[in-house]
């Protein structure tokens, strides 16, 4: 009876450190995941560091200057009686896209990021905030590209118009879902890491063999790391399969991974984690159960030696 007693509790053992580690495991990840979130995507200051070295990647660059000059061009073209696709749309374009390559563009660039972050953070998380698609205002970065034509004596440059332009970056349709998607991981980001750090001790602790459910919780941890840098790139390919065609890929792929460099990383990192507790844990338990040296009263044929006969005394 007594036997049987000990059999059923260390099968629920068994199944009870088994599922705190696979819960474990499967925390990680999305901790990671809300960490990226809640402490990096939404704070102002990260996102525009992350955004600022795009402002020099020539993909980036290429689409902000055909993005603007055709703006140019259209708002120019009436005052000037000059169709779009005239001489002077090649000229223009020219030369916003020597603005991409001063100083001033970089400026321009990172407050730009800097004022597309305040109002889809304002968006997300104010219920007040008004209904339909997140805009920005460009008239501060149409100011600057005038005047960076004007000192370039671009002709028309001067007429310009500098005007409250209104561009959406995230349509209507997408703002309760994102909204809804952010609250759920901003929530979620304070407990998760405890949270799986507290089930990975908890189930190695009650285990039976805690080397081996040890050696478990290291490869499951390596596991997620590695699905997470899947989900990574499975986004990325999502992300740009779903853009209009009017937006440029290469570009939006820059941007892709700037904003998930941090999330590579950690991807990375539970990766490494994982496979190094794994294998010194593996290593540790080969040596420990390692034979250790023959006995000295064991002969080399494997037979115990004999006492040697006592000669009785005379």
């Amino acid at each position: 009876m007594a036997l049987r007693d000990e059999s059923r509790r260390t099968r629920l053992r068994h199944g009870l450190s088994a599922v705190l580690v696979a819960l474990a495991c499967l925390l990680t990840p999305c901790a990671a995941l809300a960490g990226w979130a809640a402490f990096g995507l939404a704070d102002t200051g990260r996102y525009v560091s992350a955004m600022a070295p795009l402002a020099a990647d020539p993909a980036v660059r290429e689409a902000v200057a055909d993005a603007v000059g055709d703006e140019v061009v259209r708002r120019l073209a009436p005052d000037t009686g000059t169709p779009a696709d005239a001489a002077l749309a090649p000229f223009l374009h020219d030369a916003v896209r020597s603005f991409t390559r001063t100083s001033a563009f970089r400026t321009a660039w990172d407050a730009g990021n800097r004022t597309v972050h305040d109002a889809v953070l304002h968006a997300l998380r104010d219920d007040m905030a008004p209904r339909g698609p997140v805009t920005v205002d460009l008239a501060p970065v149409t100011a600057q590209v005038r005047e960076r034509l004007a000192a370039d004596r671009m002709p028309y440059a001067d007429r310009i118009p500098v005007e409250h332009t209104e561009v959406a970056v995230v349509p209507a349709e997408d703002v309760a879902g994102l909204r809804r998607g952010y609250r759920a991981l901003d929530a979620a980001a304070p407990w998760l890491p405890p949270a799986a750090v507290v089930l990975a001790v908890t189930g190695i602790a009650v285990a039976v063999r805690r080397r081996r459910v040890l050696t478990a919780t290291g490869l499951g941890t390596a596991l997620g790391g590695a699905l997470l840098f899947l989900a990574v790139l499975a986004g990325r390919r999502l992300t740009l399969a779903g853009l209009p065609g009017r937006l440029d890929r290469p570009a939006a792929a820059a941007i892709y991974d700037a904003l998930t460099g941090s999330l590579r990383t950690a991807s990375w990192l539970l990766l490494a984690l994982g496979l190094t507790v794994a294998l010194a844990t593996w290593l540790t338990g080969r040596r420990g159960t390692r034979p250790g040296p023959p006995s000295p009263t064991a002969a080399g044929d494997g037979r115990s030696r004999q006492p040697a006969a006592t000669l009785p005394r005379p």
